[in-house]
């Protein structure tokens, strides 16, 4: 059964949290735009925590309220009412916000079901994996028209993504493109249809969740990668070899080696 939940309850519900069949969805509901302020930041965070310790969350699933938007970025408005010292702070909260994101051993998906620009890709860069509506909206990281740059990982996320080229030319441009120029560049992984989009999304999830996938081989192949990619390549290798020892010892991995032996399909539980 689906749970229902705000991480907190004391401020404006801006994040909308659920929990059903091994997903955890985690929605930003700020209309008309989804755009974030310092409490959606606060509220995400205690989010991304909450799937993170709970065993029986598996993929955990970005979404925006609505249809025509993901996420419009920050609150321009919000932005132009404060001092430069809280931007500055602001920014650095968020960037710890998708660093928690980034870092989580559970598998991300993005849902783009709508606009997805500026801080709003930012967040959808976080993400592992990033699947967008057809003819859903426009993605893209215009700030320099505002006279900024992608202030919460957006310069450095973009160049990894695509190469320091492509990203420096996108970002100075200041552009935006279609979900289908998007995956043309590598940065959605598949453009879905939009008749249905929600339910795709769950269904591409669920297969990467138990008894499908063994969901901590997932999460692990996640981690390896994410600490591993700016390191030595001996050091990436050592972060490789430990977390191949927790999955030896644990239940899916005795699962998975026995079915293939006995020439079953595995029945993996996430353990």
């Amino acid at each position: 059964m689906a749970t229902t939940a705000s991480p907190n309850t004391e401020a404006k519900q801006l994040i909308n949290y659920r929990t059903e069949d091994g997903l955890a969805v985690i929605e930003l509901t700020a209309p008309p735009a989804n755009t974030y302020t310092y409490e959606m930041n606060l509220q995400l965070d205690a989010a991304i925590l909450k799937a993170r310790m709970d065993d029986d969350v598996h993929v955990i699933i970005l979404r925006g309220a609505g249809e025509k938007f993901f996420c419009a970025g920050a609150d321009i408005s919000m932005l132009n009412s404060v001092t430069p010292t809280f931007k500055y702070y602001f920014c650095l909260h968020a960037n710890e916000t998708l660093n928690r994101l980034e870092q989580t051993p559970k598998l991300v998906i993005a849902a783009l079901n709508g606009h997805t620009v500026g801080g709003g890709f930012e967040i959808a860069m976080a993400a592992d994996i990033r699947l967008a509506r057809k003819d859903g909206g426009k993605i893209g990281l215009p700030e320099v028209n505002l006279g900024v740059l992608p202030g919460t990982g957006g310069t450095q996320r973009l160049c990894r993504l695509v190469g320091k080229q492509d990203a420096i030319e996108l970002m100075v441009k200041g552009e935006t493109f279609s979900f289908e120029r998007a995956k043309e560049l590598g940065l959605v992984n598949e453009v879905l249809p939009n008749d249905g989009f929600w339910d795709h999304v769950v269904e591409y999830a669920k297969q990467l969740c138990p008894p499908n996938k063994a969901s901590k081989a997932v999460g692990l192949i996640k981690r390896s990668v994410q600490s591993g990619r700016d390191l030595p390549f001996e050091s990436a290798l050592a972060i490789e070899r430990e977390l191949q020892q927790q999955l030896f010892e644990s239940d899916d991995a005795r699962e998975g080696i026995a079915a293939y032996v006995e020439k079953r399909t595995a029945e993996f539980k996430g353990q």
